[in-house]
């Protein structure tokens, strides 16, 4: 049993650990830096120029760490195929901006045609080869499963686009997205082990690739994780979610995703239909409690004890 669980997080930490000083200097060497939002908290100008896209460390970790058990263990194949997939959208979305030096990166109906693609093969999959996982099971109901019928389709574009997104607003802040990351994959890694689900190589793999990169991405971070960490997590909880039969649970577990994703868009349609107010001081969340004088760790403590006790009341929901 614990060659299922503690090694693939020791393989997936060691890797994600030792690639960090390769890959952050050679990072800086290309001049990958990012750029801070003129309007954010003047605390995070002096993030300028430090170096993004390491969530390419994530991503070689959890791929080479799960190789290891594909064979053995084929259903993590999905969850792969789904945070691979959206992270080489957030590659090429980094790639642009910081090394093309186009700012917009990928045009927003562009990055929406790549996602819809990815998840539309992702979908295709459960539909043709493991139909029963696009069943629902139901926090506190959990003898029952719900069965949305054809609807089950566009429930799955839903959730899938809608996780990645949240994730990908919840990287603003030095090891944020990291740590409520490692949250959830940690209760995902508990419920497949003792589920017996056959995906918990993949699982704790993203938990050992989460702690390796944290060393180099807590206050004050040596590098940023991009697009291209925060959609392949995006992808990696909405296919574990999908995989345990578990995608309401995300609204539990993920609950600062949701927020995240929902502070942005009632920011944006409060400022339209009132023509220039705010609901907050700056969407997305997590830069409104900044601005009411919360410390960067503060916010990322607090936002990842949140976490942790959803993550409770998520196992309690079982």
């Amino acid at each position: 049993m614990s060659v299922t669980f503690v090694f693939p997080v020791l393989i997936s930490f060691i890797i994600s650990a030792v690639l960090g000083p390769f890959l952050i200097p050679f990072l800086r060497r290309l001049k990958v830096g990012q750029t801070t939002r003129d309007d954010g908290p003047k605390s995070h100008l002096k993030k300028n120029g430090t170096p993004t896209m390491g969530g390419i460390m994530i991503l070689l970790a959890v791929v080479i760490t799960s190789l290891f058990y594909v064979k053995d263990y084929p259903r993590i194949l999905p969850i792969l195929f789904l945070t691979l997939g959206f992270g080489i959208i957030g590659f090429i979305d980094d790639y642009i901006k910081v090394v093309l030096k186009r700012s917009l990166g990928l045009r927003a109906w562009q990055k929406m045609a790549m996602q819809i693609v990815v998840t539309g093969l992702f979908t295709y999959y459960l539909y043709r080869v493991c139909p029963e996982n696009l069943l629902m099971k139901l926090p506190f109901w959990s003898d029952k499963l719900l069965d949305l019928g054809i609807l089950s389709i566009p429930a799955v574009f839903f959730v899938v686009i809608g996780t990645v997104n949240g994730t990908n607003f919840t990287d603003g802040l030095d090891g944020l997205a990291s740590s409520v990351t490692i949250m959830v994959a940690t209760f995902f890694s508990v419920v497949a082990i003792g589920t017996g689900s056959g995906i918990e190589p993949v699982t704790c793999a993203v938990v050992g690739a989460l702690m390796g990169f944290l060393l180099f991405n807590v206050y004050p971070a040596s590098v940023f994780m991009g697009d291209t960490g925060s959609l392949a997590l995006g992808g990696f909880v909405a296919g574990t979610a999908y995989m345990l039969q578990m995608p309401v649970f995300i609204i539990i577990v993920g609950g600062i995703y949701l927020i995240e994703v929902l502070s942005v868009m009632m920011q944006v349609s409060y400022f339209k239909l009132t023509k220039g107010k705010r609901i907050f001081k700056m969407a997305p969340i997590h830069h409104h409690f900044e601005l009411c004088g919360w410390s960067e760790t503060r916010v990322v403590a607090v936002f990842s004890i949140v976490t942790a006790l959803l993550c409770l009341v998520g196992l309690m929901a079982m």
